[in-house]
């Protein structure tokens, strides 16, 4: 008979953890395999390094013809797998579950319904089909996850410990349903750690310390030399207090073992004493009807293959009890009001243990503080300075650079461009590259010359209302300097105006004149809300995504949709197209909130905004994905969220200018794709920008997403690690 299963030399280490080691053996086609042993024996290990789910250290190993290594994918098409802890879909009906891995194995239409009703025949689930998973008890759920495991036929079904914590009637029903598959021919690999259970598989295999000890059918382990000693007889002893009895009879020279089965002890003694003169020395009083000869059980051959293998290790030093002095008879004892306080260093110490073990919990609470610190002692600074200008100089004289160079020495404006036509001069403040726009008339010269009032206009950006009340006062007070500068000499030596407006009366030589575009109220829900859309945006999407996938690896789903053949590219974007949608909603919705509740209308194009939120929005479920890879728990990724919420929504220039932040902190600021995406969004929402005017932030968004996403589906596999 063909072999399904071959595994030579297989090992796994975790670290300095070894968990498999050099584990070999054969399983035949149509044979149940049980693999026994105690917890933590390497018995789950050993079945997904055979699903493919886990690599091994060393060693190899195939399944129907497959290696482990190089075709895992092509084991995981023929085989069924039913993990140790129900690992279904709560929230999903019995028909819905089984609907779904149908589908997953490439079911569809009429064989599906097929396949279902002949799983639900097989486990008698039929009456439970609209019931829901998380109802089901163990029992049901047992049959329910050997039902998914068997809707694609396969041919070879991994059961990791499938009875644990159901009742016996339920096991022994799920095990009838496992004897019915042996019989056409399915191979079964069954874990566990009941001795009754191994009775009834075909071949054995004991694991423990992460060793094979033996191999074998159970009649043919039940004859062991090591079980069966020379010179030894085993015998069954039924007594009243078994369990008082077992001290004293393995105090005897004569008997090499004593254990207790239920109500009686089976006793390992030597032939050459009487076993009645043994129960004498014990103090029993037993009649030979008490008395009879039995042959070992799998648990006498487990028992004693344990205590062999256990020599091998260092004994344990257990240093005995202090003796307790009793309290005298008539002692009245009061309780101390410190008594409340009991148990305190004890769980002082183990939440300190905790602390120092959880790493993310540590990275968060070292880091998280000099981050803060850093933004808001460093980064973050209110005072608006350096504000970006584009100067439209249609004069070019001398007069006319001296203005500008007065305005840079305000320490307020920075100029960014000197435009040469009204043109690039409108895109500069279309696209947001500059707050600040100066006009200066071709006339200026000579209207300072001639005394005449000259006026300069100043387009300020009011989509940002801190940065538009800086710019708006540094102008005025900038206009009302220069006048005085050049009106007091002037006064001084004439007695006269200094210069006159057009109608002839005495007036300021220049005249700035500011004007607001875009927010001209100055609201700051035209700079908040628009930006906000943005933060909701992120936050909402990167915790959804990465609570979905992480809460999947912690029921367990995820395993078993590892040793399913769904593809990496089919898991990953099955998992984040419906929250894509979810996000697109999203994105309507909460642009509808801004424009109807929050007066905020759109400038520039709706189907530009969307499809750049869309852009958006894969960057944070790539996001959401990536921290999915870091965080092994729902806590764990509540604090890799915020880590990358904390600077997104402070840095990104949401609520503080990033032009006053420090060089290296407004290069990072470039890292964060909500940077890009606000300026995207105040670009079309409030100046009306078009696709060109954004094309730098544009190309910065979809480098972020690019690398967001490359490196979120390079860390994500589908294995254990």
């Amino acid at each position: 008979m063909s072999n399904t299963i071959s595994v030579q030399g297989l090992s796994r280490q975790f670290g300095a953890l070894t968990a498999v080691e050099g584990v070999s053996f054969e399983v035949e086609r149509g044979a149940i395999f049980g693999l026994l042993g105690p917890n933590g024996s390497g018995k789950s290990t050993i079945i997904r390094m055979l699903c493919g789910v886990l690599p091994p250290s060393a060693g190899d190993a195939s399944v129907l013809g497959h290696d482990i290594r190089t075709d895992s994918e092509a084991i995981k098409r023929r085989i069924g797998y039913m993990s140790q802890k129900f690992s279904l879909y709560n929230d999903l009906s019995v028909r819905e579950n089984l609907n779904f891995y149908g589908r997953v194995y490439g079911l569809e239409g009429e064989q599906l319904a097929k396949r279902r009703e002949a799983v639900l025949e097989l486990t008698s689930l039929g009456d439970r089909i609209d019931q829901l998973a998380g109802t089901l008890s163990g029992g049901w759920k047992q049959r329910l996850a050997l039902a998914c495991a068997l809707i694609h036929e396969p041919e070879v079904i991994f059961l990791d410990e499938p009875t644990a914590g159901i009742d016996p009637v339920a096991r022994r029903q799920l095990w009838d349903l496992l004897f019915e598959l042996s019989a056409r021919g399915v191979t079964l690999f069954v874990t566990t750690h009941y001795m009754d259970e191994a009775e009834r598989c075909n071949v054995v295999g004991y694991i423990y310390l992460a060793k094979l000890l033996v191999l074998g059918k159970p009649d043919e382990l039940k004859q062991l030399p090591s079980v069966n000693r020379p010179g030894t007889s085993r015998y069954e002893l039924r007594i009243a207090s078994p369990a008082e009895k077992l001290a004293p009879l393995r105090a005897l020279d004569a008997v090499q073992d004593a254990t207790l089965f239920g109500e009686t002890i089976h006793l390992l003694v030597s032939d050459e004493t009487p076993v009645l003169k043994i129960l004498e020395a014990a103090n029993i009083a037993a009649g030979e009807d008490a008395i009879r000869e039995v042959g070992p059980s799998l648990e006498d051959v487990f028992v004693t293959l344990t205590k062999a293998a256990e020599k091998d290790l260092v004994a344990a030093v257990i240093t005995p009890p202090e003796p307790q002095h009793p309290t005298p008879k008539h002692a009245t004892t009061k309780r101390s009001p410190w008594r409340t306080f009991d148990g305190l260093f004890a769980i002082l110490i183990k939440e300190f243990f905790h602390i120092r073990r959880q790493r993310s919990t540590l990275f968060f609470m070292l880091v998280v503080p000099v981050m803060q610190t850093i933004i808001f002692g460093v980064a973050l600074d209110t005072q608006v300075e350096h504000i970006p200008t584009v100067v439209l100089d249609l004069d070019g004289r001398r007069a006319s650079r001296e203005l500008i160079e007065a305005f840079v020495n305000t320490r307020q404006f920075h100029i960014v461009e000197h435009a040469h036509d009204r043109d690039a001069f409108q895109g500069f403040l279309t696209s947001g590259r500059a707050r600040v726009g100066v006009i200066i008339p071709p006339y200026y010269s000579e209207r300072l010359l001639q005394g005449e009032q000259v006026q300069v206009q100043v387009l300020i950006d009011g989509s940002d209302s801190q940065v538009a009340t800086t710019a708006l006062n540094a102008a005025s007070l900038l206009g009302m300097n220069l006048s005085v500068a050049i009106a007091r000499p002037k006064a001084e030596i004439s007695g006269s105006a200094p210069s006159r407006d057009t109608l002839g009366r005495a007036a300021l030589p220049i005249e700035v004149r500011p004007r607001l575009l875009y927010n001209p109220e100055l609201e700051s829900a035209h700079f908040f809300v628009p930006g906000l859309v943005g933060i909701i945006l992120q936050l909402v999407t990167l915790f959804l995504t990465s609570f979905a996938i992480v809460g999947e690896r912690e029921l367990g789903t995820l395993e078993q949709l590892f040793v399913t053949p769904v593809g990496r590219s089919g898991l990953l974007l099955g998992k984040l197209v419906p929250y894509a949608l979810v996000g697109f909603v999203e994105t309507l919705v909460v642009l509808t909130v801004m424009v109807y509740a929050f007066g905020v209308p759109i400038q520039g194009s709706l189907a530009l905004l969307l499809g750049l939120s869309m852009l958006f929005l894969v960057s944070a479920l790539g996001l959401g994905l990536l921290v999915s890879t870091l965080a092994k728990t729902q806590v764990e990724a509540m604090q890799f969220a915020f880590m990358i919420m904390l600077p997104s929504v402070l840095l990104s220039g949401f609520a503080f200018p990033r032009a006053e932040m420090p060089s290296p902190i407004y290069e990072a600021t470039f890292l964060l794709p909500a940077t890009y995406f606000i300026e995207i969004l105040r670009g079309i929402v409030l100046r009306g920008a078009n696709l060109f005017d954004l094309l730098p932030w544009v190309v910065g968004l979809t480098i972020c997403c690019w690398v967001i996403l490359m490196l979120s589906i390079t860390r994500f596999r589908k294995q254990l690690s």
